[in-house]
């Protein structure tokens, strides 16, 4: 018996990488999967076959149960028919895994508007529509007196909590999620649902080609994904952890520093002489990765 025995999970990007991993780690811990990979290159331009499949194939091969899809989860029709899929194959779901994406990477100066728009659109509206449509179905249940244990678990980045030089668009796309983590954490949780995030760090051929030398695996990443989908992570919602190798840490968002009230409305320059004093008290930033 696993810690996922008989949960229905979905996880987005699944046909490579830390989504493969993912699914092939909750079908061990006893969950039926649903694979979906839109079957992409890196830069999100169509591959020539849908890697879906070979991972529902080899789910299969270990005695589990998985099927695939293949919809774009990046828009309205494709994350509905994902919640959709899940139902009709295994009639029910309790755990969605966002992890579809890929990368355009430029500096700013040369970042063009069509690849800001297109690296935003699969990582913050394809975490956005799948949690749409998954948590509209738990409402209903928990409307219904079915109250859930329903789990997500979004994938942000470091690039997302600290910047990285040459990933505006990635970096922008992921600080989102985290934004989108929280509140669906604080919205959702009168239905059942627990909304966590992680910042990954693994080599698959999105990062090979970014941080030389990293070899941490994403098998490394899949056990804390696969207990944060099942029952066992009750009570932890809103968090962020950043998983690499066998380090897991939870990371500590925004909150207040210094702080300093005035009486009066400040001038510009009592302003600046203001924040300078807080900013000699404040702890300074995390460096951005790449510079």
């Amino acid at each position: 018996m696993g810690i996922c025995e008989d949960r229905v999970v979905v996880v987005t990007g699944a046909g490579r990488g830390l989504g493969r991993a993912h699914a092939l780690a909750f079908a061990a811990e006893g969950a039926r999967v649903v694979v979906n990979d839109l079957g992409v290159g890196l830069d999100g331009t169509p591959g020539p076959d849908n890697p879906a499949t070979a991972v529902v194939e080899e789910i299969r091969a270990a005695g589990g149960e998985a099927v695939a899809h293949g919809g774009d989860i990046a828009s309205t029709e494709g994350a509905a028919s994902l919640v959709t899929t899940a139902l009709d194959a295994f009639g029910r779901l309790d755990t969605l895994v966002c992890n579809a994406g890929f990368l355009r990477d430029r500096m700013l100066v040369n970042l063009d508007e069509k690849d800001w728009d297109a690296v935003m659109r699969v990582h913050a509206k394809g975490h956005f529509l799948p949690l749409r449509h998954a948590a509209a179905h738990w409402r209903e249940e928990a409307k219904a007196g079915r109250v859930p244990e329903a789990r997500v678990v979004q994938t942000t980045s470091g690039a997302g909590l600290l910047g990285s030089v040459g990933q505006g668009n990635y970096a922008a796309a992921k600080a989102a999620i985290v934004g989108l983590t929280l509140v669906a954490a604080a919205e959702l949780a009168r239905y059942g649902v627990q909304v966590n995030a992680i910042a990954p760090a693994a080599r698959t051929r999105m990062t090979e080609q970014v941080f030389d030398g990293l070899q941490a695996l994403p098998e490394d990443v899949s056990p804390l994904v696969v207990w944060l989908g099942s029952a066992g992570s009750s009570g932890v919602t809103g968090r962020v952890f950043e998983a690499e190798g066998g380090r897991l840490t939870v990371m500590e968002g925004w909150r207040p520093g210094p702080s300093e009230s005035s009486g009066d409305r400040r001038t510009p320059a009592e302003a600046g002489e203001a924040a300078r004093k807080l900013l000699a008290l404040a702890e300074p930033p995390q460096p951005v990765y790449g510079a």
